[in-house]
């Protein structure tokens, strides 16, 4: 896995192209949506939705520029309705896609959470992936670095990763080699595109 949550072993994967940008690229990085029996714009991030697929890039300045300048009417090729809060809405999918695989891969025993639990999954070898809160303390999550060769996660907040664990808040998450981690980091790099502006998220290697 490289820099930013985002996987190297998929990059020759299926591509697709994004509508507004024109660029093609592995289709894990985009976002795909269908026209629904209303003529209405909806996401289908899972990919299972019947219907033209239209493809933007998993990036808020993208998803804004196709909502409003026309893209998904040339990806659809017919006239469609655009809701006002698609971006909105497919941040919160992903949000919850994300959680759900978190909370999945804990039940497998793939997922922990706990400063020392962490902490010694990852002195032993046994991390892929740490997952920090957005909203956690810094001096707390400064202790703490991402695995070698690992992914790092830090914008989900403490309230998002605790529904993963049925608590009220989770600062820090650790993932293990399992199935599911592949897919954690794949939708959380999605995610990040919504939600960061650019910031560093691998600050904590070394």
């Amino acid at each position: 896995m490289g820099r930013g949550g985002k996987s190297k072993d998929r990059e020759n994967g299926p591509e697709r192209k994004c509508v507004v940008t024109g660029e093609v690229q592995p289709k894990f990085g985009l976002i795909r949506f269908v026209v629904g029996p209303d003529g209405q714009i909806v996401p289908d991030l899972a990919d299972k939705l019947p219907g033209r697929g239209i493809w933007v890039s998993s990036d808020r300045n993208a998803l804004q520029q196709a909502s409003k300048k026309g893209a998904f009417n040339r990806g659809a090729k017919q006239q469609v309705t655009v809701p006002e809060d698609l971006v909105d809405q497919v941040e919160a999918m992903l949000v919850r896609r994300v959680v759900d695989l978190i909370s999945l891969a804990r039940k497998t025993g793939d997922a922990i959470t706990g400063f020392e639990k962490v902490k010694d999954w990852l002195v032993k070898d046994y991390a892929e992936v740490l997952i920090q809160a957005s909203d956690g303390s810094g001096r707390g999550k400064s202790k703490l670095r991402t695995p070698e060769g690992g992914s790092f996660i830090g914008w989900l907040t403490a309230d998002e990763l605790g529904q993963a664990f049925g608590r009220q808040t989770v600062i820090h998450v650790a993932l293990g080699a399992g199935g599911l981690t592949h897919r954690v980091v794949e939708d959380a790099a999605r995610l990040k595109g919504i939600r960061t502006r650019g910031g560093d998220d691998d600050h904590r290697k070394g």
